[in-house]
């Protein structure tokens, strides 16, 4: 293994002078200087560890996503993981949790460092888990569903949960990608037993750093899940059970309440150029665009991917021209090296590993322009033609 460092400081240096681009942090906060009065008067009242300001997120982030509670914490892993330890998943050797072998690795990786054993299920043409795969996968020591809405495209969640109450296993949504999301007008991330989010800087509600958030409609759920965020302190000087540190900072939540009356905006734009996008891609027949089903589903494009015929050569030829093309991601997680203790091979979950062969995203946040869409269509259908 080669020496790791910080290495997305390099990433961006490579990538940032290309002119459309992934990155846009910089035009994302360009009123910071009414983000920092805010954190100064954090400052100066010393308010900084579960402050007045993380109770006003919770609300008002539970208020906008149709949950009965919001939890502040480290990131969008300490969420997944967070919610799995709540349910004393990982507490005895052997637990399982099925989930999809095509996600970002911090969904296996809170599974694993809870003490559970990942069990693949294949996915379907929108990149999510297959749930007509789910039954198969049921042992006698799995536990719970961790369905993904990958890219910010709800799961099919009815067909989940039905499983779910069948065999009475928990379902912990990971909707990092999926703020706002909706499946049959119920908000992704509230209809699992808890819902998952990142406000990682590249998401679309996105903070200085990390921060993740857990819906759940549960009181005891939300209760536990406050101890744990805080070592399982109840008081200053009473601990009910030794917890963990995973406290949303009052300034990440500053961060995120300022976002908050933005992020419709932000997702609408998303969503419109992504389907512009659709549309004016949908006669290459080198390349594959998932379902996009009508009424019922509200998708908002955290990542826009498609599958591409000869994608790493056209990756390459977009980025010489000034597109930050990107692939998220190359190698499904049953393929990783930190998952080769699970037993997995290459050709057990085909579709899986033909969209890792294949797929790549293109830049579609809100400020992308007009012309800047038109140049990446033309080139795309120049290098096909």
């Amino acid at each position: 293994m080669e020496n790791v460092k910080n290495f997305l400081p390099h990433q961006y240096d490579r990538t940032r002078p290309l002119p459309i681009n992934h990155n846009y942090l910089g035009e994302q906060f360009y009123d910071y200087e009414i983000i920092l009065e805010k954190i100064a008067t954090i400052v100066r009242n010393g308010d900084f560890t579960l402050g007045r300001a993380v109770d006003e997120f919770e609300e008002h982030f539970a208020s906008m996503v149709n949950s009965k509670h919001a939890v502040g914490v480290g990131s969008g892993t300490d969420a997944l993981f967070l919610s799995l330890k709540a349910f004393g998943i990982g507490d005895n050797p052997g637990d399982e949790v099925i989930t999809t072998p095509f996600t970002f690795y911090a969904t296996i990786g809170a599974i694993a460092t809870a003490g559970a054993r990942p069990v693949f299920v294949d996915i379907m043409d929108d990149y999510n888990l297959d749930p007509s795969k789910i039954e198969a996968a049921i042992t006698q020591n799995t536990k719970a569903i961790m369905p993904v809405h990958w890219s910010g495209r709800p799961c099919e969640m009815d067909a989940i949960n039905k499983i779910a109450n069948k065999y009475g296993l928990k379902v912990v949504e990971d909707a990092c990608h999926a703020i706002t999301a909706t499946y049959h007008g119920r908000n992704a991330g509230t209809m699992g037993d808890t819902g998952c989010f990142s406000m990682h800087p590249l998401k679309n509600l996105n903070v200085w750093g990390d921060g993740g958030v857990v819906c759940t409609q549960s009181e005891q759920t939300a209760q536990k899940l406050r101890l744990m965020r805080n070592h399982g302190l109840s008081g200053r000087d009473t601990c009910e059970f030794f917890g963990y540190n995973s406290r949303l900072d009052t300034i990440q939540a500053v961060v995120a309440e300022h976002l908050l009356g933005k992020l419709p905006n932000i997702t609408q734009k998303r969503i419109d150029n992504s389907l512009y996008f659709d549309t004016a891609l949908s006669n290459i027949a080198q390349i594959k665009i998932p379902p996009r089903d009508g009424d019922y589903i509200k998708q908002v494009f955290h990542i826009y991917s498609l599958c591409f015929e000869n994608r790493d050569e056209l990756k390459i030829y977009l980025e010489e021209r000034g597109v930050d093309a990107k692939i998220h991601y190359p190698t499904p997680m049953h393929l990783q090296p930190a998952a080769k203790s699970f037993g997995y091979k290459k050709g057990d979950f085909p579709r899986a590993e033909y969209v890792a062969a294949s797929v790549m995203s293109l830049p579609v946040h809100e400020f992308i322009s007009n012309e800047q869409r038109e140049d990446v269509i033309q080139l795309i259908q120049g290098f096909y033609s």
